[in-house]
């Protein structure tokens, strides 16, 4: 699939040569138990599920304009998920609130390559700071428009995009809307225009610009240094409402910063971040937060938070098990204030039971999310690239954070096939 980024030049071209196939086999174990009522009034979720999502790359015929396409298949079946435990994200949800037996979906965007530009059309991934399509379930999201990638000047990548159709992880079909933290727009389309500076140096950045139509305009800044164990990261947003302000008003800047050192197999990080704003840091795409304090549960993007992390990794590798990987972090965030979002919009809304608007999140929100993974993946032998993942998230919140008190388990086996060459 094509993914901001991605494009390069390939010589000599050919369509047949340089395509690939891949088909990833990927079982999914999920549970979510609730420590406190749940919205759902379910005291847990519980589904296994397995999919095999098929990817084909074409290379692309020989001329001054090359064509090609990418496609993409996937295939999701149940294997253990009742009425009473549905609702992970795995699988839809049919009306009775069932989890469905099994779904499925297809999709493709024809790619013409030019020099070191490559423009896409139809659906696809997307991989930038501001649309960035996720794959934490058991299928990936797509969105369907244009994306146009272009490496014409060395060390730099210009990206520019416009897509009017959204697939989330648990649907068979694209639709118009573009749901967020808190704003759901249907009908509407998302345009984006980026570079990623000094791609080739240890010292590297990013600027990018987005709209979502008739709820906002966002803006996206970058700086990071690689280099000898050291990595230090920067990330900065800068959220205004447009047009019609489906979401209501917004102003809302978000920033943080972040450093690791690595050293002998051991990683230990620091990130601290912060939300400038009266209503949350919002997004649309469930990877589009590239903000340190984002991880497996929360985003960390209350109104007027202030949240610090530490995090550790290990490498077994130095221990002589090259494969397993060892990571924990724990996150704390405070100060959350949404009682001055605008009313009426989609984080102060009318509640016609209570008779007054309720907003998302009250003042004096604060929680606390705690992460432990385990990965291993096969270093050789008939199931070399087979992995194995357990982990364990655990998230306490009170009331005016409004997020669940919840333990949940992720068990994730992958065994990708490739196919080089056809």
């Amino acid at each position: 699939m094509l993914a901001a980024g991605a494009a390069s030049a390939q010589s000599p071209p050919s369509f047949v040569e340089d395509s690939t196939l891949q088909v990833l086999s990927r079982n999914f174990y999920l549970n979510s138990d609730y420590r406190t009522p749940s919205s759902t009034g379910k005291s847990y979720k519980e589904e296994w599920a397995q999919g095999f999502i098929t990817s084909f790359s074409s290379g692309f015929t020989p001329g001054t304009l090359g064509v090609g396409i990418d496609a993409h298949g996937f295939l999701g079946v149940k294997l253990d998920g009742g009425r009473g435990h549905s609702g992970t994200g795995l699988l839809p949800v049919d009306a009775d609130g069932r989890a469905e037996d099994n779904y499925s979906s297809a999709g493709a965007a024809l790619k013409i390559r030019a020099s070191r530009t490559t423009l896409a059309f139809g659906e696809m991934l997307v991989e930038t700071p501001v649309l960035d399509t996720a794959d934490k379930r058991l299928q990936p999201e797509y969105a369907t428009g244009f994306l146009l990638n272009s490496r014409e000047w060395d060390g730099m990548n210009l990206v520019a995009g416009h897509f009017t159709a959204f697939k989330n992880q648990d649907n068979s079909s694209g639709r118009s809307d573009f749901s967020g933290y808190g704003a759901t727009t249907r009908g509407q389309s998302m345009s984006l225009l980026g570079a990623d500076l000094f791609t080739d140096s240890p010292i590297g950045g990013a600027l990018y610009a987005s709209e979502l139509s008739d709820t906002w305009r966002q803006y996206y800044g970058n700086l990071h240094y690689k280099q000898s164990g050291v990595v230090l990261d920067a990330n900065l947003y800068h959220t205004r409402d447009q047009g019609q302000a489906l979401a209501g008003d917004i102003d809302n800047t978000a920033y943080s910063l972040a450093g690791k050192y690595s050293r002998n197999g051991h990683g230990l990080t620091l990130a601290y971040q912060q939300i400038n704003g009266d209503t949350p840091f919002d997004f649309v795409g469930g990877d589009s937060i590239y903000l340190a304090n984002s991880i497996k549960y929360a985003d960390f993007n209350g109104a007027h938070e202030r949240s610090w992390q530490v995090r550790y990794d290990f490498d077994f590798a130095t221990l002589g098990v090259p494969g397993l990987k060892f990571m924990t972090r724990y996150v704390t965030g405070r100060a959350i204030d949404g009682t001055h979002a605008s009313k009426g919009g989609a984080y102060n809304r009318f509640d016609g039971d209570a008779g007054d608007y309720v907003p998302q999140q009250g003042n004096g929100g604060k929680h606390w999310e705690r992460d432990i993974d385990l990965r291993y993946v096969v270093q050789t032998g008939a199931a070399k690239d087979l992995s194995v993942q357990v982990s364990h998230v655990s998230h306490r919140a009170n009331s005016a954070q409004a997020g669940d008190d919840i333990d949940r388990v992720y068990v994730v086996v992958e065994y990708p096939l490739d196919f080089k060459r056809l």
